[in-house]
């Protein structure tokens, strides 16, 4: 069962969401929180897998709420389709992905489950476009880290630059997903990354996803 806790101001969007949640014979939801702050003493008292936070909120913002929960917790930011700088530093602080609040449910559902399960969330629609934003500039620092790789990890790095998840990276490499979330953890670790969303903004930055 996967424990989700929902962090929004507005207790509509809280309560829709509840409801998304509740759906689902796989997910329970554990806890709300109104702010960030409130969002770490409830993680603390119900230890979520899954945490559906909201940056912008009027008292204490999701930004330091997400800092502080990345390294135990899966947080998943709640964005509108306006992606500003709050989104790319909730995602370089360790964020595994975003969901959009306008996206259907079965998104939603899809969302959490991939990032219970250590995948990231990455809409081939709009995340390619947050990466090549986030990837910036440092082209030759970026493919001179990817050295410690060998071609196969290359290969894998590319695939979750594309948003795949384990199971897409598997069919397309034709390897099993045990094998494949063994190369991601590899990869994650050679290069000294926090989650696969850092490791996507690496393969762009490197240029890996280039024509």
């Amino acid at each position: 069962m996967i424990r989700v806790l929902i962090v929004d101001d507005e207790w509509m969007v809280r309560a829709m969401l509840r409801t998304i949640m509740e759906t689902a014979p796989d997910m329970t939801v554990v806890g709300e929180a109104a702010d960030g702050g409130e969002a770490v003493e409830r993680a603390a008292a119900h230890r979520p897998d899954v945490v559906l936070m909201d940056i912008r909120m009027p008292r204490h913002d999701g930004l330091t709420a997400t800092r502080r929960l990345a390294g135990r917790h899966r947080v998943v930011v709640l964005t509108t389709f306006d992606l500003d700088d709050y989104v790319r530093t909730a995602l370089a602080d360790g964020a595994v992905g975003f969901l959009l609040k306008d996206a259907t449910a079965q998104e939603m559902l899809t969302a959490v489950r991939s990032a219970a399960r250590g995948d990231a969330m990455l809409s081939p629609k709009i995340t390619r476009r947050l990466l090549r934003d986030l990837a910036g500039t440092g082209r030759s620092e970026a493919r001179s880290r990817l050295d410690v790789l060998t071609p196969k990890e290359r290969e894998v790095l590319a695939a979750v630059g594309g948003g795949l998840s384990n199971t897409d990276v598997a069919a397309r490499l034709a390897m099993s997903e045990a094998t494949a979330k063994t190369h991601v953890s590899r990869i994650l670790a050679k290069l000294s990354l926090g989650n696969r969303v850092q490791a996507a903004i690496l393969a762009h930055r490197a240029g890996l996803l280039d024509p």
